[in-house]
């Protein structure tokens, strides 16, 4: 009796949602380390391990390349960095489900604004519904945090337009694991002076090498098989679910539970990003695009 692959067993949506779990479990088991080390070392472990990982798989060639190859994936390693950095601040200062949801503002801007349909509209007004939802409680979230969550929101931003760009002039995972290394090395003097000595416990070693596997290797793995049968536009939707399930991981791991209307933002927000992405085509993705392309144009990897 043969097995199948577990590809087969999921299925394409089941993979998605698999990643999506993989993501925000990783977030949430971060977070959970930051008592222990800052979120600026725990950016660090996640994109160093990520980087080690898809270096190896990739190898990738870096003879032969114009200056323009090297400036598109120098800022698409400088947005993956600070997105990571500015969301891990975030997370040590609001609730991880709320991150995310501003997070998110940044990619349903963009596909908002990369459509022409008036009736998107209605998106933005209840994203900003959702946002403002959220106000209604700013006496229990940090406005630092939530500064930080909008500007990884605008590099989230800045990461899916560069990712095309990537995509198109290197090959395969080349331009991910290069920008992956990028962003590591960006991040290595900052993660020495914040975490000092306590960076090299063997516990905290583990789990961030923990961390970078499942919200960087896991998931890209489970997109990039998915993609392969799933439309473009059913995986934006599913990817939606983001804020969702971001909440849901914080209150199994973290035991961080929201409030009611909380949970009505967080509502608002993935009900506008679904209906812009049904609206029109995924921000950032280039025609004849390859599954590595769609799959970095979400931002998965590092969210």
């Amino acid at each position: 009796m043969t097995t199948r692959p577990s590809s087969a067993l999921l299925g394409p949506v089941g993979l998605v949602l698999v990643g999506i779990l993989s993501v925000q479990i990783g977030a949430a088991i971060a977070k959970g380390l930051f008592g222990e080390i800052s979120p600026t070392a725990m950016v660090w472990l996640r994109l160093a391990t990520s980087a080690l990982v898809l270096a190896a798989l990739a190898r990738p060639r870096l003879s032969g390349r114009s200056r323009q190859d090297w400036v598109v994936v120098l800022g698409f390693g400088a947005s993956l960095a600070t997105m990571n950095w500015a969301i891990y601040q975030s997370f040590a200062r609001i609730p991880l489900g709320i991150a995310v949801t501003i997070e998110f503002i940044g990619p349903l801007t963009l596909a908002v604004l990369g459509s022409r349909r008036a009736r998107d509209v209605v998106w933005v007004g209840l994203a900003a519904v959702g946002v403002a939802l959220l106000g209604f409680q700013r006496s229990d979230l940090d406005l630092v945090g939530v500064a930080y969550a909008l500007l990884a929101g605008v590099a989230w931003a800045a990461y899916i337009l560069l990712s095309s760009s990537t995509g198109r002039r290197w090959a395969g995972f080349d331009g991910l694991a290069v920008a992956s290394i990028v962003g590591a090395t960006a991040m290595t003097l900052p993660a020495l002076i914040s975490a000092g000595a306590g960076l090299w416990d063997a516990r905290v070693l583990l789990i961030g090498a923990l961390v970078g596997l499942l919200s960087s290797v896991i998931p890209y793995s489970c997109e990039l098989v998915a993609l392969r049968s799933l439309r473009p536009a059913v995986f934006g939707i599913l990817m939606s679910l983001e804020p969702a399930a971001a909440a849901l991981a914080a209150i199994v791991v973290l035991e961080e539970h929201l409030s009611t209307l909380q949970w009505l933002a967080i509502a608002c927000v993935v009900a506008a990003s679904i209906g812009a992405t049904r609206s029109g085509a995924s921000p950032g993705e280039p025609p004849g695009a390859t599954d590595e392309d769609r799959s970095a144009a979400h931002g998965t990897i590092a969210t």
